[in-house]
């Protein structure tokens, strides 16, 4: 846990930004598993939905940070699931293009409910004013990121 102590400050805001965000997952992590879903399965499937259909198989695996045989393997499970379907990419045959299945829209349904509940909760101390502040400090900080080592 956090020690309500420790001063946050430029020397630090990053780990902890990082602690958060993985705090974050285990929550969502815990609230997916109980409806059955394991993180292999519901992270793919939402990046997939929020990416849209038809993107390169390896965008979704840089989207998920999983890498070469792992995501192969993944995607292999979610189709043997009836959750997506992979084609070949008329341009690039080499290139492999996802779709969500109608099974696999459903899923990413419930998931996105049960993310939209656990949003609501955990953001509904603050005030809208707060809300945009963070995401204007968020969408800068990314640029920031984005920007280091380029």
């Amino acid at each position: 846990m956090s020690d309500p102590d420790t001063k946050i400050d430029s020397s630090n805001i990053l780990f902890h930004l990082a602690r958060l965000t993985r705090r974050w997952r285990k929550v969502l992590d815990l609230e997916v598993r109980s409806a059955g879903l394991t993180d292999a399965t519901w992270r793919p499937l939402l990046h997939l939905h929020l990416l849209g259909d038809g993107i390169r198989q390896k965008d979704l695996a840089a989207s998920v940070g999983i890498e070469g045989p792992s995501v192969v393997r993944l995607l292999d499970t979610l189709i043997a699931k009836g959750l997506i379907e992979r084609s070949e990419d008329a341009a690039d045959r080499r290139a492999k293009l996802l779709r969500l299945t109608p099974d696999g829209l459903l899923i990413v349904n419930r998931i996105h409910e049960t993310v939209l509940a656990l949003e609501r909760e955990v953001l509904s101390p603050y005030s809208a004013s707060e809300i945009e502040q963070m995401a204007e400090f968020i969408q800068r900080l990314e640029a920031s990121v984005n920007g280091v080592r380029r």
